[in-house]
C-alpha cells in the first residue's frame, strides 16, 4: 500500500537536489517493478538505512582493527541484508554489496597502509612486485563478476565466508618459511589473488597475509604490506564494477555502476575512526577468543547466504 500518491512522490523527488536523476531512476523502476515503486523509493530514503550503513561501518572498522580481518567479510553480507530489508531482492543486490564494499576499502585501506608505513610495517619491495599484478587481477575479476548471475555471486561469497571462518578456527602458528617463488609465478599469484579479492569485495588480506608469512615475512609486516596491497585491489575492483554495471536497469538511485555511493560514504565515515579504536582494544581484549566467536559468526552467515 502506498503512503503517498504518485503525484506527491513526484513533487517530493523534484524538490530534492538530485530530483532530476531520481525521476529518471523512477522511470526505470516503473518498468521493472511498477507495483512496488513508491514503497521502494521511500525505503531507499529511509533514515533507518543510513543508521544501518553507519552501524555497519562502525562494526566492520572495529573488527578490522581488533582482529586484523578485512572489513569486506562483514560489509558485504551486511549490505545484502540491508538491501533485502528494503525489498530490493532479485535485482543486483550481491553485485552492489560487493562493489560498494570495494569502494569503502579504497579509503580505509589507504589509511591503514599509511599507519603501517609510519611504523615501518610495509615491505614496499614486495608491494612493488605484487601491486601491479593485484591491480590487473582485480580489474579482470570485477569485470567477470559483473557477468555472474546475482545468486551465484552470493553463493560464491558464502563459500568464501566458510573458508575464512574455518581458517580462523583451525589456523596454527606458522613455524617455517619457504623462499619466494620466481617472479613469473609471483606475478601469477598476484593476479589470482587480485581477481578473487575483487570478485568477493574484500581487500585480499585473508589471502595475502598467510602467503607473505609463509614466505618468511614477519606477521606484523605481512599485515601492513597486505593493507597496502588492498588499495590497488579496491581501486581497480571498484572501477571494474562501475564499468560492468554501467547503465544496468534495476540499480539503486545514486549508484555509479554497481557502486552505491550513499552506503559507501556512510560506511567509511564510521569504519575509519572505529578501526583505530579496535587497534587500541586489541592490546586489552582476548583477541583469540573473539576471533573464534567471529569465525563461528562467519560460518552462520555463510549458511544464511546459501539458503537465501
Amino acid at each position: 500500500m502506498s503512503w503517498f500518491s504518485s503525484d506527491s512522490l513526484e513533487l517530493a523527488l523534484l524538490s530534492s537536489e538530485a530530483g532530476a536523476h531520481a525521476v529518471e531512476q523512477r522511470a526505470i523502476w516503473a518498468r521493472i517493478m511498477p507495483d512496488q515503486l513508491p514503497e521502494l523509493t521511500l525505503a531507499i530514503l529511509d533514515p533507518l538505512a543510513l543508521i544501518a550503513y553507519l552501524a555497519t561501518g562502525a562494526v566492520a572498522g572495529l573488527l578490522a582493527g581488533l582482529l586484523g580481518i578485512g572489513g569486506g567479510a562483514l560489509i558485504v553480507p551486511a549490505l545484502i541484508a540491508v538491501f533485502s530489508d528494503l525489498h530490493l531482492d532479485g535485482l543486483w543486490v550481491p553485485h552492489q554489496a560487493v562493489a560498494t564494499s570495494l569502494a569503502t576499502i579504497i579509503a580505509t585501506g589507504s589509511a591503514s597502509a599509511y599507519s603501517h608505513h609510519r611504523r615501518g610495517g610495509v615491505d614496499w619491495s614486495v608491494f612493488g612486485v605484487l601491486g601491479p599484478a593485484l591491480l590487473i587481477g582485480a580489474g579482470v575479476g570485477a569485470l567477470f563478476g559483473g557477468a555472474i548471475a546475482p545468486l551465484w555471486l552470493q553463493r560464491l561469497f558464502a563459500l568464501f565466508l566458510f573458508y575464512t571462518g574455518a581458517r580462523m578456527l583451525l589456523r596454527k602458528p606458522q613455524r617455517s618459511s619457504t623462499p619466494f617463488p620466481a617472479r613469473p609465478r609471483l606475478l601469477g599469484t598476484g593476479i589470482g589473488f587480485g581477481a578473487l579479492a575483487a570478485l568477493l569485495g574484500v581487500g585480499g588480506g585473508i589471502l595475502v597475509v598467510p602467503f607473505l608469512a609463509r614466505h618468511g615475512i614477519a606477521l606484523r609486516r605481512a599485515v601492513g604490506t597486505a593493507s597496502a596491497c588492498g588499495v590497488p585491489i579496491a581501486a581497480a575492483g571498484s572501477l571494474g564494477f562501475v564499468l560492468s554495471g554501467w547503465d544496468r536497469a534495476g540499480l539503486l538511485p545514486q549508484s555509479l555502476g554497481f557502486v552505491y555511493w550513499p552506503a559507501a560514504l556512510a560506511i567509511v565515515a564510521t569504519s575509519m575512526p572505529f578501526a583505530n579504536l579496535g587497534a587500541r582494544l586489541a592490546h586489552r581484549l582476548p583477541t583469540l577468543t573473539l576471533k573464534r566467536v567471529f569465525a563461528v559468526l562467519l560460518l552462520l552467515v555463510g549458511i544464511g547466504l546459501l539458503r537465501g
